[in-house]
């Protein structure tokens, strides 16, 4: 944490130093009516202690200060004032770094999920790591504003109340302090039983989090099935937990407070009790008696605020904690740029002898080995689950591979920055994510510096521009979140034209015209093989129709290369894809 308060120490330190004076001065404030009471009103000035006569002196002594009772009064207003200046100037610094401290957190959090290793990402849960964005990162800047300033504010003002005290009467001094070990022994033990408290609570909050998040991304799937109450009984769980750990909670809250009540009561009884015997044996004055009993209740406030400090404080470290397990996170390694590595010299690509998994217990492409011309178009086929899509996921270098090598252009992968490479690569998903902005905004994210020409140029290809046009405001139609305005085939030809305006080398296709009609789907293709030599294209598909006219077909089940041919070819030769297609011949000619 340390290091996030980088630029705004100096704020801190500051703060920190007008608590100190603030604290300083709210201590004078008692020693005015003391001074008064013991050397002009009591009869006893003689006995009074050097500092009472000292404060006297500055008032222009102890005659002066009788007939003018408005000087010792003025004297505390401006002391009063001095430290509620300091204390204006404690709370603006520790606010502006604070609130420094909590972007830069944010900035740092949003930039590591960025550059996250998939492998991290992949464990991570969904709901779980916005509640770490948001309200973890929310927690730390309360803790940074308020309770780290209360806790210095509680050591300083015992730090200056301790000596001050033993310095005007030290058995009263005593009689202030005793309990104070006690204190700080039960606040420490209650430390540590509300931050396990509040990290268990916090990880049950994210799993409350995740389940809603959930709902709500599915919510028209669930309507679509009736499971509404299937969900309102999956959510139950996680709200009864959460319900029983806020209740334990606070039960350990209400605990600490009555304990730390008496406990200070037991103090403040101890000052009045062994002050009055003081007093009545003439031991001390009546100024000085008023003195202690006002320092003590200025001082255990703090004191007794110490339950609500040090559970702010416990939860704060829970955050602060659970915001540095993703900070610390791995994120993807890049290779160093240098000027003389040779860049790819095409959009050709090799896949040699790869294999890859996703856990040790399940393998999902074993030893795939074949290569793309530069310019060809590939089709890949085979059933789910074979490694199709990961396949894909590897040439992205979302992962990689556990051995073998991808060769693009003449380099590996590996030795081509991640940036450069996926702006050599476009991809197109079954299930494309579109953000929520309008539909020129999301179509620009390929290419932001795009005219409107070329936008237009990429949505004819993509056969969308014409329902862009049907819509009321066009290309700054709002998609929703998503893209849940669209249909399923639209925001797959939003995709595919947001991938042929980026102009790659290599264009994939995964499944990405399952949702057009069999039309649109000949006209995408027909577009896409119109630029045939300007990229290099993969297309997978379930729909062998969509297959027919790419020069390669190559067939994949359980993780292998089956087979490598043209769609005769393959046809005519017995295995999964002659299958298939007899499958697929049958059903299309049934319906």
């Amino acid at each position: 944490m340390w290091d996030l308060m980088a630029g705004d120490r100096i704020r801190y330190v500051l703060a920190l130093g007008f608590l100190l004076v603030a604290a300083g001065l709210l201590y004078l404030i008692p020693l005015v009516p003391q001074a008064v009471i013991d050397v002009v009103l009591g009869s006893e000035a003689d006995k009074a202690s050097d500092l009472s006569r000292a404060i006297i002196a500055v008032l222009g002594g102890r005659e002066r200060v009788a007939a003018d009772l408005w000087l010792p009064l003025t004297l505390i207003a401006a002391i009063a004032i001095a430290a509620g200046a300091f204390t204006y100037g404690r709370q603006r610094w520790s606010a502006i770094a604070s609130q420094n401290t909590a972007k830069r957190i944010r900035d740092r959090l949003q930039d590591r999920i960025q550059r996250l290793d998939m492998r991290a990402y992949d464990t991570l849960d969904r709901g779980d790591l916005l509640q770490r964005c948001t309200s973890d990162v929310d927690t730390a800047q309360v803790f940074l504003s308020t309770q780290v300033v209360e806790v210095g504010r509680a050591i300083v003002m015992l730090a200056v109340a301790i000596p001050v005290m033993f310095l005007v009467d030290w058995r009263m001094a005593i009689a202030a302090v005793w309990l104070l070990p006690l204190i700080i022994t039960f606040s420490l033990l209650y430390f540590r039983r509300v931050r396990v408290l509040f990290k268990s609570k916090d990880e049950a909050e994210g799993r409350l989090t995740a389940a809603v998040n959930d709902n709500l991304v599915g919510i028209r799937v669930v309507r679509a099935f009736n499971r509404q109450q299937h969900e309102i009984d999956r959510f139950q769980p996680f709200n009864d937990e959460h319900r029983r750990l806020d209740a334990r909670l606070y039960s350990v809250f209400a605990s600490f407070w009555s304990i730390s009540d008496l406990i200070c009561f037991m103090q403040q009884a101890s000052v009045v009790m062994i002050g009055a015997w003081l007093l009545s044996t003439q031991r001390i004055l009546v100024g000085e008696f008023y003195f202690f009993f006002a320092a003590v209740g200025m001082y255990l406030w703090p004191v007794r605020q110490a339950g609500r400090i040090v559970a702010d404080f416990g939860k704060a470290t829970v955050a602060i904690e659970r915001i540095e397990e993703i900070l610390e996170l791995p994120v993807e390694t890049e290779v160093e740029i240098d000027p003389s590595d040779p860049v790819p010299a095409d959009g050709s690509i090799r896949f040699q002898s790869l294999a890859f998994a996703f856990g040790p217990e399940t393998p999902v492409l074993r030893d795939v080995d074949f290569e793309i011309a530069d310019g060809e178009t590939i089709a890949i086929v085979g059933p789910s689950g074979c490694g199709k899509s990961t396949l894909v996921q590897l040439l992205l270098r979302f992962y990689d591979p556990d051995s073998g090598s991808i060769i693009l252009g003449g380099v590996d992968i590996r030795r081509i920055p991640r940036h450069e490479l996926r702006t050599r690569i476009a991809t197109v998903l079954q299930q494309p994510f579109l953000l929520s902005r309008s539909i020129r905004e999301n179509i620009v994210l390929a290419d932001p510096a795009a005219d409107a020409a070329r936008i237009e140029l990429a949505t004819n290809e993509a056969s969308i521009h014409e329902s862009i046009l049907r819509f009321e405001a066009g290309y700054d139609t709002p998609v929703g979140e998503r893209g849940v305005t669209l249909s399923g085939g639209q925001r797959q030809r939003i995709a595919i034209a947001q991938a042929l305006l980026q102009d790659p080398d290599v264009l994939v296709l995964d499944d990405a015209l399952s949702a057009v009609d069999t039309g649109t789907e000949k006209a995408i293709l027909e577009a896409i093989r119109s630029r045939r030599g300007d990229h290099t294209t993969i297309v997978i598909a379930h729909r062998l129709s969509t297959l027919r006219e790419a020069d390669r077909i190559v067939v994949m089940g359980e993780g292998r290369i089956e087979a490598i041919g043209t769609h005769a070819e393959l046809r005519s030769r017995p295995g999964l894809y002659q299958r298939l297609w007899e499958i697929q011949s049958r059903l299309e000619a049934a319906s």
